[in-house]
C-alpha cells in the first residue's frame, strides 16, 4: 500500500485541474508511494472525460476519480474521506500547482514529526504580471485578505495553534487514523459550485485541534495558487469579504450570542462606510469599502444566528 493519497475536489474547472495534476505528476516521487484521488463534484464541463482519459494514460501518478453528484465541496470532501485508505491524506485544491519537492516534503515532515496529526505548508500566489499594482502594496491601506489564498509562516518549521494561524483547506495533510475522531466536513458550510461560501475548512481544523490533534507547519511543502484577474476587481472583492465574514460568525473563536445584531457591529459598519464616502484617496476608499463589506457580512452573520435560534425555539416541544 502507498503511504500518501493526494485528494483534489473539483467543480467545472477542467483546464485548471489538468494543470494541478500535471504539477503533481512532475513532482519528485517519494519511495513510499503516492496516488491521486479526484472527486468531481457536480461537473458538467468535460471534467469526467478528461479524468477518464488521464487515468488510462501511462507515466503519471496512479489516478482514481469519483463523481459526487450532490453539489457542494463538503460533500466531495466527505466522499474522499470515506475512500482513502493510505496512512496520509493530502488536500490540494484544483487551482493550485505543487512545487517539485511538494510530495517528498510531505513524507519528510510526517516522518520527522510523528506527533503531528495535521501538517500544512507554504502557499503563495502564482503571480503572472496581470494583477493590478495595488495588490503588492504593503502599506496601511493594503487589501486583505486577497482572494488568492496565501499562507506563509516563515522559513522554519513550527507548531501552529488557532491564535497563530490556520491553513486553507487545500494546503493540509492529515494522518487518516485521526479521521474518525475529527469527523466529516460540515455540509452547512463551504462553497456550492463557484459561489463565495467558505469556512468548512476552518471549522474542520478547529474541531481537529479541539480533539487533541497537533498542527505542524512544514515550509518545504510549497504550492502556488492560481490568480484570476477578475477576482481582483473591487466589486468581487467586496462580495467575497461580505460572504466570507458572514460565514465565520458563530464559529469557535468567533462565538456570538443569538440576541440580534450588537450595537458595536452597526457602529463599525457605519464608521467604515462614512470613511469610504469622505476620503479623496483611492487607496483609502478601496480599503474602507472592503472593511465596510466585511462589517456588513458580520451583521448578516448575527442575523443568521438570530433566525436559527428562532427556528430552533419553534421546533422545541
Amino acid at each position: 500500500m502507498n503511504l500518501l493519497t493526494v485528494v483534489v475536489c473539483t467543480h467545472d474547472r477542467a483546464a485548471l485541474l489538468a494543470r494541478t495534476l500535471d504539477s503533481l505528476d512532475a513532482a519528485r516521487r517519494p519511495a513510499e508511494g503516492v496516488d491521486v484521488l479526484v472527486v468531481a463534484n457536480h461537473c458538467r464541463d468535460g471534467t469526467h472525460e478528461m479524468l477518464q482519459a488521464r487515468s488510462a494514460r501511462p507515466g503519471g501518478l496512479p489516478l482514481r476519480w469519483l463523481a459526487e453528484p450532490k453539489k457542494g465541496k463538503s460533500h466531495a470532501l466527505n466522499l474522499a474521506l470515506r475512500e482513502v485508505r493510505t496512512p496520509l491524506l493530502a488536500f490540494v485544491d484544483d487551482d493550485q500547482r505543487a512545487d517539485a519537492g511538494f510530495l517528498q516534503a510531505i513524507v519528510d515532515a510526517a516522518r520527522e514529526q510523528p506527533e503531528a496529526a495535521l501538517i500544512c505548508g507554504r502557499l503563495v500566489p502564482d503571480w503572472d504580471g496581470r494583477e493590478p499594482p495595488w495588490v503588492h502594496d504593503p502599506g496601511p491601506y493594503r487589501i486583505y485578505p486577497l482572494p488568492v489564498p496565501t499562507f506563509d509562516c516563515g522559513d522554519a518549521g513550527r507548531w501552529l495553534t488557532p491564535d497563530i494561524a490556520l491553513p486553507s483547506g487545500g494546503n493540509a495533510v492529515v494522518r487518516t487514523e485521526w479521521l474518525a475522531r475529527i469527523g466529516p466536513f460540515s455540509t452547512e458550510l463551504g462553497p456550492v459550485g463557484h459561489d463565495l461560501g467558505g469556512s468548512e475548512d476552518s471549522e474542520w481544523f478547529l474541531r481537529a485541534l479541539g480533539v487533541g490533534a497537533r498542527l505542524w507547519y512544514a515550509p518545504a511543502m510549497l504550492q502556488r495558487h492560481h490568480v484570476d484577474p477578475e477576482r481582483l476587481e473591487l466589486g468581487f472583492l467586496m462580495r467575497l469579504a461580505r460572504r466570507r465574514t458572514e460565514s465565520t460568525v458563530g464559529l469557535p473563536g468567533h462565538e456570538a450570542g443569538t440576541g440580534g445584531v450588537p450595537g458595536w457591529a452597526w457602529r463599525k459598519l457605519g464608521g467604515y462606510a462614512a470613511r469610504a464616502l469622505l476620503t479623496l484617496r483611492a487607496d483609502r476608499r478601496r480599503f474602507y469599502l472592503m472593511r465596510a463589506a466585511a462589517a456588513l457580512g458580520e451583521v448578516e452573520g448575527y442575523r443568521r444566528l438570530q433566525r436559527d435560534a428562532r427556528l430552533a425555539a419553534g421546533r422545541r416541544p
